[in-house]
């Protein structure tokens, strides 16, 4: 019996034992596979995309990686704000969301709902408390490698070689 079971009177109990039963099983592996097949495409799509800066920009592959980001953003946003992305995402789940067009419609989401709140408290607001914990976990990840590195690699700090 679980801690939140124990709360429940019987027949709550008794309800939630019915309830589990006839709930419909999810189908994991269809949903694994659309999951594939949309990070995927959007991968697909993006290494094209750095090829296309790459062989017609005259960019080499490093520096053809910024610009390909921030094409996949906008295409993101701009799919977001003509509610196609959100419906990629219900079909895809987890497929839509890995990328970085999943982080982009979390955010263009977020202002969209909440621009009526106004530019600060709305807009920015919303955009921050997604945005926020990305930020932070990102420093936090940087610190510690940072520091992993110095302690196996003594010799790498001040840029020497």
């Amino acid at each position: 019996m679980s801690s939140n079971n124990k709360k429940l009177t019987p027949a709550q109990q008794e309800y939630q034992t019915l309830a589990k039963k006839h709930e419909p099983k999810r189908p994991v592996l269809i949903n694994c596979l659309k999951a594939f097949l949309v990070g995927g495409t959007i991968c697909i799509f993006g290494q094209a995309v750095q090829e296309m800066f790459v062989h017609w920009a005259g960019f080499d592959e490093k520096k053809a990686s910024n610009p390909t980001v921030a094409v996949l953003i906008f295409l993101s946003v701009v799919l977001t704000s003509l509610g196609i992305y959100d419906k990629l995402a219900q079909w895809a789940g987890a497929g839509s969301a890995v990328p970085v067009t999943g982080f982009a419609n979390s955010m263009s989401s977020a202002a969209i709902e909440h621009r009526s709140e106004g530019l600060v408290l709305g807009v920015g607001g919303k955009m921050f408390k997604i945005a926020g914990p990305v930020i932070v976990f990102g420093v936090v990840a940087a610190f510690v490698v940072g520091i992993v590195h110095l302690i196996f690699n003594p010799g790498a700090v001040g840029g020497g070689h």
